[in-house]
């Protein structure tokens, strides 16, 4: 007989030691004290045979769990979701298809690309060319072992990192491959067998892979996608990159800072679109500074291999050889295997999932959260995508998310934002003004070697409310979190000018920026105050209307004063108008 919902370790160990289960009193749970009733225990033995072949071991053992939350991915969303629900008192189990935490983020996306930069950025001594000089070097030959040996140990402190929550906030974990078989059971297939979990409300934070296109004849180490770059054997001479977006750029100034010749192919017009168009064409230009060729508005028709190299045809004629080429257009959700027609539920053609506000999908207790539901996709993002979702689903009070949600870009140099785009509030006709900051005016800057960094302030015109904050330079990830406080808060550009900051320090450029703008704003106010008093007076100030004996003059309103007159001047001697010159007549003979 296939076990019932009892769950029997949990209630033995909570009675032996006399606690409370989670999230309930202190007597022993209602399945110890009597048996279920027949209808529920028959529905649970009917489903339970329903399933009984896919949930047998290799040892011949039924098993079967029951839990208030079970999570599929242990990506930041997964994470957060698991790690909040048991703070709550839930059971949760958070179930990973990978033999360790941590989901894409951990192993091939997010750390690690994030580790080689910074392996770049100090073996090549980049940061400090500004100083020492374009020849600057720490180290002369760079391998690929250099770069991953630093990317490993990130790797493997981040998973003992993320175990260690879990195992202190009593989540369980699972490994193995899950699929729905309804829309209130999974099956979980590892390599020592199946098993069959129940859930109250499912998570789904399986998070997203790089697209890979029929028509791209993909090679490991010559024509890659994103997660094929942490495999390559050597640091490659030239390579072609097929994509403009986050992942694209991110490698593409990594490579050309590293020396590789980049080229660097997109079908839009310019590089990442969606941030403000002052900070995309100061970093087309740096990006082109570092070596990058830019092939911006085209698109490649076809891609083929021989001996020697990689060829990408493109649409307008072009030939590009190079030798390797990394293919990163876009990413798809992760739901191929998890047989979502078993739940009731459907991706779209990229595999993603569609949620309402409140992370919950077609069938009102899945929910779903992080990359596979789509933009922004963001590690970020996707943790607080993941812990709203599991205050939704269990009734807990949680704030509304924040407009105000910051983006990180690490590129060379790195950019972050948070906020509107001037694009977007002049599409939206919101008066704006605006304060800039560069780094060579800052004492910081010049200490780090950075001359090309610079901070925006977006506020308004009226009220001097701040709405935006836009950063490229170094520590611009970092740089940006004091504006999105001040922008949550309410408050204005004033509270920069008003208050003290360390010195010499990057946060000096909220106040000179601010500075900026206000001296902006207060110019413009001053020629639009003289524009209004040098307009021509069009009424006699000595007459006035009156009905029935009021004067209708408004006396409140201000009158510009009449120019003042030297003392030894006593009288004004206006000259007389001219009269027009009249044309001379023409008589007709």
């Amino acid at each position: 007989m296939f076990p019932r919902l009892t769950i029997g370790r949990e209630v033995n160990r909570r009675v032996r030691f006399n606690k409370p289960a989670r999230g309930g009193s202190t007597k022993p749970p209602a399945a110890v004290q009597q048996p279920a009733s027949p209808r529920v225990d028959d529905v649970w033995e009917f489903r339970a045979r329903a399933v009984q072949a896919h949930a047998t071991n290799a040892k011949g053992t039924d098993m079967h769990s029951h839990y208030d939350l079970a999570v599929i991915g242990t990506g930041p969303a997964g994470q957060k979701a698991a790690i909040n629900a048991a703070k709550m008192g839930k059971r949760v189990v958070a179930i990973e298809r990978e033999p360790a935490v941590g989901g894409a983020c951990i192993r091939t996306g997010t750390i690690p690309s994030k580790a080689m930069r910074e392996a770049v950025m100090h073996l090549t001594g980049y940061r400090m060319r500004g100083i020492y000089g374009a020849s600057y070097l720490v180290k002369k030959d760079i391998t690929m072992h250099d770069l991953i040996f630093r990317c490993e140990h990130v790797v493997r402190h981040e998973i003992d990192v993320i175990k260690a929550q879990m195992q202190r906030n009593d989540v369980e974990m699972r490994f193995g491959a899950a699929r729905f078989v309804d829309s209130h059971m999974l099956c979980i297939d590892a390599s020592g067998g199946s098993d069959i979990v129940s859930a109250d409300v499912f998570l789904i934070a399986v998070g997203s892979m790089p697209a890979r296109p029929d028509n791209i004849p993909f090679e490991r180490g010559r024509i890659i996608d994103s997660d094929g770059i942490l495999e390559l054997d050597t640091v490659p001479r030239s390579m072609i990159i097929v994509g403009g977006g986050v992942i694209g750029v991110e490698y593409a100034c990594t490579l050309a800072a590293l020396g590789t010749r980049v080229t660097l192919i997109d079908q839009r017009p310019r590089l990442l679109e969606f941030i403000d168009a002052e900070i995309a064409e100061a970093l087309q230009y740096h990006v082109r500074q570092l070596g990058v060729r830019l092939c911006l508005g085209e698109a490649v028709a076809d891609v083929s291999t021989d001996q020697s190299a990689v060829t990408a045809v493109l649409e307008s004629g072009k030939r590009l050889c190079a030798h390797s080429l990394l293919f990163a257009v876009g990413r798809q959700g992760a739901t191929q295997s998890l047989d979502l027609d078993a739940a009731g539920l459907s991706a779209d053609e990229r595999g993603r999932l569609r949620v309402d506000s409140q992370f919950r999908t077609a069938v009102p207790h899945i929910y779903a959260a992080g990359d596979v539901i789509g933009f922004p996709a963001l590690a970020s993002t996707s943790a607080e995508q993941g812990r709203l979702a599991s205050c939704h689903a269990f009734g807990q009070p949680c704030p509304t998310v924040s407009a105000a949600m910051p983006y990180g870009i690490y590129t060379i140099p790195e950019i972050s934002m948070v906020g509107p785009t001037e694009d977007q509030l002049t599409r939206d006709q919101v008066p704006y003004e605006v304060g800039v900051a560069r780094y060579r005016e800052i004492a910081r800057g010049q200490l780090l070697g950075d001359q090309t960094g610079m901070l925006k302030l977006i506020f308004t015109q009226d009220t001097r409310r701040l709405i935006a904050v836009h950063v490229i330079g170094e520590g611009a990830t970092e740089l940006v979190h004091i504006g999105q406080a001040v922008i949550a808060l309410g408050g204005t550009v004033q509270y920069f000018v008003d208050n003290v900051f360390n010195y010499p320090t990057l946060a000096e450029c909220y106040k000179v920026a601010a500075l900026d703008g206000i001296n902006r704003s207060a110019a413009a106010h001053r020629r639009a105050t003289e524009r209004h008093a040098n307009r021509p007076n069009t009424e006699t100030p000595s007459e006035s209307t009156t009905v029935g004996g009021e004067d209708l003059v408004d006396h409140e309103s201000p009158v510009p004063a009449a120019p003042a007159i030297a003392p030894h001047i006593t009288r004004v001697v206006r000259p007389a108008p001219r009269r027009p010159r009249r044309l001379p007549q023409t008589v007709a003979h």
